[in-house]
């Protein structure tokens, strides 16, 4: 599974154009619309795609390759244009051109490095420190709780800001 960000407004856009699956329709051979803005299909080496976007309005997919006949000039080529189908598929239901989506997903992952190094700060500061307050270990607990259901869910965006909240308790 992957996840890209995707501009704001778009998610609405290409709904009302039709949906995630009429956009995937002019890219790949074979697309289901699994109602909702979803789809699944294939195209080539790509022998499953399925995509969504979520309720945050990021796009989720999840796509199966199998490797071409590097032997076979033809095939070579089918691969490439799939990959390039894939690229441009992605431009238009993001918003984003690859290098925008690659500084995207690095934003993404610095966020929840950012919640999971809070908890591990405040955790060793409650450890060593016998000044903290027990009102203050109970706030702490408390967020690191909700940090970590955040982390699971995915949602790093809350993770990284209830971790900037955890850390200012502290200051």
């Amino acid at each position: 599974m992957e996840r890209f960000d995707v501009k704001r407004g778009l998610v609405k856009e290409i709904t009302e154009e039709g949906g995630l699956a009429k956009v995937a329709k002019k890219y790949f051979d074979t697309v289901n619309d699994n109602g909702k803005n979803s789809f699944s299909g294939s195209h080539d080496i790509m022998v499953s795609i399925d995509a969504h976007y979520n309720e945050s309005g990021a796009l989720v997919v999840d796509v199966k390759n199998v490797p071409p006949n590097f032997d076979n000039n033809e095939a070579m080529k089918t691969a490439q244009d799939s990959r390039k189908r894939w690229t441009q598929f992605l431009d238009e239901v993001t918003g984003y051109n690859s290098k925008q989506r690659g500084d995207k997903a690095k934003e993404w992952a610095k966020k929840s490095s950012k919640a999971k190094s809070a908890i591990s700060q405040a955790q060793h500061f409650m450890k060593v420190s016998s000044k903290v307050s027990d009102d203050v270990k109970e706030k702490a607990d408390s967020l690191i709780i909700e940090i970590n259901t955040c982390l699971e869910n995915n949602d790093f965006t809350r993770a990284a800001s209830r971790g900037e909240k955890l850390n200012k308790l502290f200051q």
